[in-house]
């Protein structure tokens, strides 16, 4: 009889996966034994594997270098990484190894970028795109970083108030500033308004630039960007959005010789389930096919492809991992399985915006499962995880008296630590967890690091002021 949890997962996905294997009833995450890093640093654990960093970005560079050659788009395409995903010095240090570009949100990640070039980690060739809505500082030292030679610093204007702000901010430079323009896109249907707060309307672009930086000297316009906020998806809705900004694009164009290039921004999704069938390949030739096609419709050469890949570039490279400390059978129905930490704190997606996530258990494969709900330690009603992204409930292996079960949630490793306030005040004064780094030494053998301790008692204290 097929009752053991493995029978189950095999018999619903597609298993073993690249990233997925088991042995002896435990589970192995890009061949590194889970148990083994367990016992060595216990639970709660944040991972990050950073060659996966590293395999996604070369893994996109292809997809685009093949859709180009398939497509005979005349473009080139240019990778960035967007620093809001995952600021970890560990995280950039990866990505930066693979020639890649970057992009940011705010003022401080200027600073950031000014680190990264004194430890010699990134020179002032790389193109910075500057994104966001900026106040006064961001706007700073976006000129800061200009004139002291960073003239592939690209502010991309959200509104007309930013071009005023740096007009005045920037004195007669060397070379003119390269600038770009952000479109605020239309939203999906179902979403709750029209238009994304984020941008200029498309029937402002083509006025502002012939009005305002055509015959400004300091700037030249070189590139348009939009982003849907769905992600580049293979739907209806999505290849209008494409189809909209392309021809604004086409539009500016004709106006504005020195605009060449198309920022599509982000969008490649992070694998979230077993089950997941997005065809990146088909995807990355789609979209170039239809910029192309539209181009040689309307006579516009084939711009440029930057893209803005955050969570697809790090989402994959994390885990976080738990204990089960209890099982609590609260009626007829409902049996809870109680995690050693917060899904608010250490996963604060999963409440906010309700995201599913791969959820394995580490051990007890050869052990029969039954439906559960997971809690968290808080009080907060809401600090629990009823449903995997494939079916609208969890399933995991009998607790057994000899080992306590282990859970892991994996391909986390994008915002979860800047939204749960990495370092700060935790609901509940829930510790946030030790995160460990996993590499690979020249023979290949996995190695960790401990980034950080479990927190303490006396930091938290200590930022409340006592």
């Amino acid at each position: 009889m097929k009752n053991k949890y493995y029978d189950l997962v095999d018999q619903t996905f597609d298993f073993p996966q690249d990233e997925f294997r088991t042995e002896e009833g435990e589970l192995y995450f890009h061949d590194i034994p889970l148990m083994e890093i367990i016992k060595q640093y216990g639970t709660p654990l944040k991972i990050t594997y950073l060659p996966k960093i590293s395999s996604q970005i070369q893994r996109a560079k292809r997809m685009f270098n093949v859709a180009i050659a398939k497509t005979d788009y005349q473009g080139t395409y240019n990778y960035c990484y967007c620093t809001k995903s995952s600021h970890f010095s560990f995280v950039l240090e990866e990505a930066l190894k693979n020639d890649i570009n970057l992009e940011t949100s705010s003022a401080f990640d200027i600073n950031l970028i000014q680190e990264l070039y004194e430890q010699g980690l990134v020179d002032k060739d790389k193109f910075v795109l500057c994104n966001g809505y900026k106040r006064i500082p961001y706007l700073e030292n976006i000129v800061n970083l200009y004139n002291d030679g960073w003239h592939n610093v690209i502010p991309i204007f959200d509104n007309n108030n930013e071009y005023y702000t740096l007009d005045k901010m920037l004195e007669n430079p060397e070379v003119p500033m390269k600038v770009g323009i952000r479109i605020a896109a239309e939203e999906e249907p179902k979403f709750d308004f029209y238009t994304s707060r984020l941008g200029m309307r498309y029937r402002d672009i083509v006025s502002f630039y012939e009005d305002q930086v055509k015959s400004n000297r300091k700037f030249q316009l070189k590139m348009l960007h939009f982003f849907i906020n769905t992600g580049i998806r293979d739907t209806a809705y999505y290849w209008n959005e494409l189809s909209k900004c392309v021809n604004v694009y086409c539009d500016l164009k004709r106006v504005c010789p020195d605009l060449d290039s198309l920022n599509i921004g982000g969008g490649f999704p992070c694998k979230t389930s077993l089950a997941s069938t997005y065809d990146y390949e088909y995807m990355a030739e789609e979209v170039l096919a239809q910029i192309k096609n539209i181009c040689t419709n309307r006579e516009v050469p084939e711009p440029i492809i930057f893209t803005e890949f955050g969570s697809f570039t790090v989402g994959e490279s994390g885990a976080t991992l738990y204990s089960i400390l209890d099982e609590k059978q609260q009626n007829d129905r409902e049996r809870w399985y109680m995690i050693d930490s917060s899904f608010i704190t250490t996963l604060p997606d999963t409440w906010g915006i309700n995201q599913r996530f791969i959820m394995l258990p580490i051990n007890h494969w050869d052990c029969e499962y039954q439906r559960v709900f997971l809690g968290g330690l808080t009080c907060d009603s809401e600090d629990y995880y009823n449903a995997d992204s494939h079916a609208n409930a969890i399933f995991l292996p009998k607790l057994q008296k000899d080992e306590p079960l282990y859970i892991g949630f994996f391909h986390t490793g994008a915002y979860q630590e800047s939204l749960g306030g990495y370092g700060g005040i935790q609901h509940c004064l829930i510790p946030a967890p030790k995160h460990i780094i996993i590499d690979k030494d020249e023979e290949g053998e996995y190695v960790t690091k401990l980034f950080a301790k479990e927190q303490s008692h006396k930091s938290m204290l200590k930022i409340l002021g006592y």
